[in-house]
């Protein structure tokens, strides 16, 4: 089924809103090459010290001695080597990897306050996709990208909208919650999960007064942790200008995130532009999504809000034509 009928057939079923449950998280089991040593006692502290770390951490419980073993039985110190195991051991596998293609992967959507952010990370497969660690180096990524927006200093008096790629990315200070740069927890993911995987873009928009970002991920699920993660594999930010902040801003919004998501238009387009021949690459002139006897310009209109600008991703997009060249 194409993604523009799904979406149809779920937005109509549910009238305009499409979601779904929270998936199953799956946990790894990482084959590192670490070798332990007896240290370990078979008493009752040291083997709770031994799941802790286990569960702290996701590692095995071969590392995790190991881990105990370097560091006396420090769980701090313990838990700090492993990381720094896991990322020399990351690096080594990323140079093994590298070229491998990374078709798969998730979009990122994080709002905070008047900023709004999208990223893609890639990975090889799907299955390591649905993985938690993996979910949580996109939390990074996003974390990072709003950091580094929040960051910026910019004119109030209008939005402004900026894009990163994957070099730029890399460099990004990992967010409060993680220590160094992003290529490093990138390194540490690679380390644990054993796939190829790319920090490919991230989109970063800010808006003052006035302003309002319509936003929506398809097929989203909602990340395992306390920040306002939204994952998927299609994801769009809509930029909207509007004189008074209505009721209805927040669906308005995802309804018009899920037009941008099934129509991929290219540009905005104005009010005046004809539907058909080269309009139907412009948004408001494209067959409203949900009803299509209009278009989204005449769906929009009586709503008292202006489209100014929009962001799309699409999970993996770009990766065949990089191929044929």
């Amino acid at each position: 089924m194409s993604l523009l009928r799904s979406l149809r057939l779920c937005l109509v079923a549910r009238a305009g809103t499409c979601s779904a449950g929270p998936l199953q998280l799956q946990s790894s089991q990482p084959g590192h090459t670490f070798h332990a040593g007896p240290w370990l006692s078979s008493s009752a502290s040291s083997k709770e010290l031994l799941l802790k770390l286990r569960r702290k951490t996701g590692y095995s419980f071969v590392n995790c001695k190991k881990a105990l073993e370097a560091c006396s039985g420090d769980l701090k110190q313990a838990e700090s080597w492993l990381h720094k195991q896991a990322q020399k051991e990351g690096w080594s596998r990323a140079a093994k990897l590298h070229g491998r293609k990374t078709k798969e992967g998730l979009i990122g959507l994080l709002q905070e306050g008047n900023a709004t952010v999208l990223v893609e990370v890639n990975c090889e497969t799907d299955f390591v996709s649905r993985n938690v660690k993996f979910q949580q180096l996109v939390q990074q990524v996003a974390l990072g990208t709003l950091m580094h927006c929040q960051n910026l200093k910019d004119q109030l008096s209008t939005y402004s909208k900026g894009f990163l790629n994957s070099s730029e990315l890399s460099e990004l200070p990992a967010g409060p919650e993680s220590e160094g740069c992003l290529k490093d927890q990138l390194a540490l993911a690679i380390g644990k999960l054993g796939e190829n995987m790319t920090l490919k873009r991230a989109a970063w928009v800010k808006v003052p007064a006035g302003f309002y970002v319509g936003s929506y991920v398809h097929g989203a699920m909602h990340s395992p942790s306390p920040h306002n993660l939204v994952l998927g594999k299609y994801g769009a930010m809509v930029i909207c200008e509007t004189s008074e902040r209505r009721a209805n801003l927040e669906d308005l919004g995802r309804r018009l995130g899920q037009h941008v998501v099934g129509m991929a238009p290219l540009s905005v387009g104005s009010l005046d532009d004809e539907p058909g021949g080269e309009a139907e690459t412009k948004m408001l002139s494209q067959p409203y999504l949900l009803d299509p006897s209009i278009t989204l310009g005449q769906y929009v209109q009586p709503q008292g809000v202006s489209v100014v600008d929009f962001v799309r991703f699409e999970c993996g997009e770009g990766e065949e034509a990089a191929e044929d060249e």
